[in-house]
């Protein structure tokens, strides 16, 4: 039996992010909450910097290979609040405490005070199979 599900069912989930999101944490090991994200490493968290992003930060697309895909922007000049080794971006919803994705990136140590910058990278949702 063949499955089926309309881009705009993918959509409204990829639409919860990018109207809901409002900032990127740089954290070291992949958080499982919302207060893992955005608790700084050291006081019980992976975050070692954020910033700040909106809907203009987010495109829709046809997936790489079937599907919807959400792509996140890159993001430069993130300071870093916190030494450590960056390996994860998670996407958080500050205003309503959410951790709403987690992805992995180009493992790179960085020091407190500094700058870091994250590659624009994809959160796809494939057509059900």
């Amino acid at each position: 039996m063949a499955k089926f599900a309309s881009d705009d069912i993918m959509d409204a989930a990829l639409d919860v992010v990018i109207n809901n999101a409002d900032k990127l944490v740089v954290c070291e090991g992949q958080p499982a909450s919302y207060s893992d994200a955005t608790t700084d490493k050291g006081n019980g968290g992976d975050a070692l910097g954020e910033t700040s992003v909106g809907s203009g930060d987010f495109s829709k697309a046809d997936g790489d290979t079937s599907g919807r895909k959400l792509t996140v922007a890159a993001q430069s000049g993130i300071t870093v609040d916190v030494d450590g080794t960056a390996d994860h971006a998670a996407l958080v919803d500050d205003t309503n405490s959410r951790l709403l994705t987690v992805t992995t990136i180009t493992s790179q140590g960085v020091s407190a005070g500094g700058t870091m910058d994250v590659q624009a990278y994809d959160e796809e949702i494939g057509d059900p199979s």
